[in-house]
């Protein structure tokens, strides 16, 4: 008795079912794949030997597991197919939903299919761990309400929790996503090999042709060993005559068996023969039948079946149904020898009996495929809203959120927008998508990149974390602007403006890949800084003004765009010891209003259309009469009605207003109080706040003038 090596499969169960195993020096972990795709291309295989990885990838799209889910991302997927390695993402199928009713209603992440070989019970503790450890926030409660009909998983969320963002640590935090290396060894010859998906398939049908080779081999073996039984009993069926007579005068089954096969020694020992013909005589009888048993030649295996032949089978029904079981296994033979001699009928066999399984088992994929990569990034693990970002003349910087700034209406005390340690005090206040990037210039030129959200952030009172600990900027460099961009494309420009009036335009594309020790934005003359920068469309007009109250407006396309390095163009003369304070950019609506803050908190709004258009480098208009009582000016921008306005003091006092509270005056006017001075306290800063996308909460404080 002889044990096979191995089991004749049908369809290559190496990949419908997959495989995984461990060995001295080498592994192999085959992901299971759908039946109905795989047969599909092994089909395509044995129908033309030539087909390409590529092609089989369009009967193949990838595995597909049993649990379901996703797998993100082709490249590597075809990558494993291509060259028998890859590491595919998986990840769960999830949905935001809402769950309960009425008050108690609220947003839920629904689970219905996890990831192949996730644990669902070691998924649940996993979440409730990382809540526990407070790592993942916004989760009120977990349950699981799988059943018979599939997995539910419910996460309830909390409702001030942002439900993307939860979903999205979930997937970065938990097995909800998770990677399955694929190593696609197996033994081909007696040898471990790291296939490809054609070399898989064809090592299959090389193993199936073997297998049907066999079979028919065996199959007709059978059919001629039946062959031969038959055609003996057919003939024996015909000389009933004498074969009656000598199995009843034999004296034992051996003696009749060699008769029948022409053994006659013992043949003359029989004196009297029981049936034999009575015209004939013992002698003449002997002869004849020595005579017809020759001619027969039965062998030892037709002489067995016809002593085993019960006397039913002489009735003329069941002789013939020996004849027509004869004429039938001899079709099977002619079929049989076919299959064997011609290649084609061979390979069809294969292809007909993969075609009967994907008949009688083949179902639809249940993996869905989605092109987009699954790699998270930071961003989509933080909610996209709106924070205030807070820098300090020393250089410190936090973001806090919009809505913890309470509105107040104008002379109104304020309150603390960062606490002022020694000389510092808040120079910078603006808002900011927490997927923005942030540009940071300095006075020497040079340029910084980081994201918001890696920004620490602080509540209203705090200080904030020295910038030089976030980007790799020099402690003697001076901070002059922080700009947020969400993308870097030509058709936006950046402005540079300098403390003794230059200009320079270049294109924001030209800032894209900045150095983590920073770039050069412009070159700076000996003796000048950088003072203020801003990002403009290229139909803008360009608004300067200075410390003594003039102020200049001309067309941007004055300034041609230049490269990254120039050193720029005059923008406004200045008069002696005048310097630049702030520049921006206006629209070209003459209606639109500027607001020109002073050192003292005086403020006032004007036309734009009441600054007179120059061409650039001209000495400008009066913009503010500056007096003891107002101080010099500190900023001027463009508002609208639904501006509102952060003024920052050099004690760390802050304002939010509404400007169109704020008294519309002539360009020499000195403005109304804005917001209310301590002794030896001044505006050092002010910026305006969109308020557009976020909504204000809190008490509306009315302050007294």
């Amino acid at each position: 008795m002889s044990e096979p090596k191995v089991l004749p499969a049908r369809f290559p169960n190496l990949l419908v079912n997959g495989s995984e195993g461990i060995a001295v020096g080498m592994a192999t972990k085959i992901p299971p794949h759908n039946l109905s795709e795989i047969i599909d291309a092994t089909v395509a295989v044995i129908k033309n030997p030539d087909i390409t990885i590529d092609k089989l990838i369009e009967y193949v799209p990838g595995p597909d597991f049993p649990t379901s889910a996703f797998i993100y991302g082709r490249e590597e997927i075809h990558r494993a197919y291509r060259e028998g390695r890859g590491i595919i993402q998986m990840r769960a199928k999830a949905a935001i939903d809402r769950v309960g009713r009425g008050d108690r209603e609220k947003d839920a992440v629904v689970i219905t299919e996890i990831p192949y070989q996730l644990n669902k019970s070691r998924l649940i503790e996993k979440i409730a761990e990382l809540v526990h450890e407070k790592r993942l926030d916004g989760i009120s409660e977990i349950r699981d309400e799988s059943n018979r009909e599939g997995i539910r998983v419910v996460i309830e969320l909390k409702r001030d929790a942002v439900p993307q963002v939860v979903l999205n640590k979930l997937y970065k935090l938990t097995p909800l996503q998770m990677s399955f290396g694929i190593i696609m060894i197996a033994i081909v010859d007696g040898q471990p090999k790291v296939l490809n998906l054609k070399q898989i398939l064809e090592a299959f049908i090389k193993f199936r042709r073997e297998v049907v080779r066999r079979r028919t081999e065996f199959e007709l073996r059978k059919a001629n060993a039946r062959a031969h039984i038959l055609e003996g009993l057919n003939k024996a069926i015909d000389a009933l005559d004498y074969i009656i007579p000598l199995i009843r005068s034999s004296r034992s089954i051996d003696e009749a068996k060699a008769w029948l096969t022409g053994n006659f020694a013992s043949l003359a020992e029989i004196k009297t023969w029981r049936g034999a013909p009575s015209e004939q005589t013992t002698a003449e009888f002997q002869k004849n039948l020595e005579k017809f048993i020759g001619v027969l030649e039965f062998s030892d295996i037709q002489a067995q079946a016809i002593l085993d032949l019960q006397l039913r089978r002489l009735s003329a029904l069941e002789r013939q149904k020996i004849i027509d079981e004869l004429e039938a296994i001899l079709k099977i033979i002619a079929e049989l020898e076919s299959i064997l001699n011609n290649e084609q009928l061979l390979r069809q066999v294969i292809v007909d009996e993969l075609k009967e399984i994907k008949k009688n088992f083949g179902d639809e994929r249940r993996t869905q495929i989605i092109d987009a990569g699954i790699e998270l990034k930071i961003e989509d693990l933080i909610a996209d809203e709106e924070v205030a970002i807070t820098v300090t003349n020393a250089g410190y910087i936090k973001r806090t959120p919009v809505s913890a700034y309470t509105k107040q209406h104008r002379a109104g005390k304020g309150r603390l927008g960062g606490k002022a340690k020694g000389d510092d005090f808040v120079e910078h206040l603006f808002t900011a998508s927490t997927h923005d990037f942030l540009m940071i210039f300095t006075d020497n030129g040079q340029v910084f990149k980081i994201k918001v959200h890696e920004i620490p952030e602080g509540d209203t009172a705090a200080r904030g974390k020295a910038i030089v600990n976030l980007v790799q900027l020099s402690g003697e460099r001076k901070l002059v602007e922080v700009l947020p961009v969400r993308d870097f494309t030509d058709d936006v420009y950046v402005v540079m403006v300098t403390k003794k009036g230059v200009v320079k335009k270049s294109a924001l594309s030209q800032y894209q890949h900045i150095r983590v020790n920073g770039i050069n934005a412009i070159n700076i003359d000996e003796g000048d800084e950088l003072l203020n920068v801003f990002i403009t469309d290229g139909t803008k007009q360009i608004f300067i003004a200075t410390n003594d109250g003039m102020a200049i407006r001309f067309n941007e396309a004055d300034a041609r765009p230049l490269g990254r390095v120039a050193r720029g163009v005059r923008g406004i003369s200045l008069r002696k010891d005048d310097f630049v304070v702030t520049a921006c950019a206006v629209s070209t609506d003459e209606s639109e209003r500027m607001l020109s803050i002073s050192e003292q908190g005086f403020g006032k709004q004007t036309k734009v259309g009441t600054y007179r258009l120059q061409s650039r480098a001209g000495k400008g208009v009066i913009n503010m009469k500056t007096t003891k009582k107002t101080g010099k000016v500190v900023a001027v921008f463009p508002v609208d009605e639904d501006s509102e306005v952060i003024i920052i003091t050099q004690q760390a006092k802050l304002i939010r207003l509404e400007t169109d509270k704020i008294r519309q005056t002539g360009r020499s006017a000195q403005g109304v109080t804005l917001i209310r001075m301590n002794d030896g306290d001044m505006v050092t800063s002010a910026s305006l706040i969109d308020v557009s996308d976020s909504e204000v909460e809190g008490e509306i404080i009315i302050g007294e003038e």
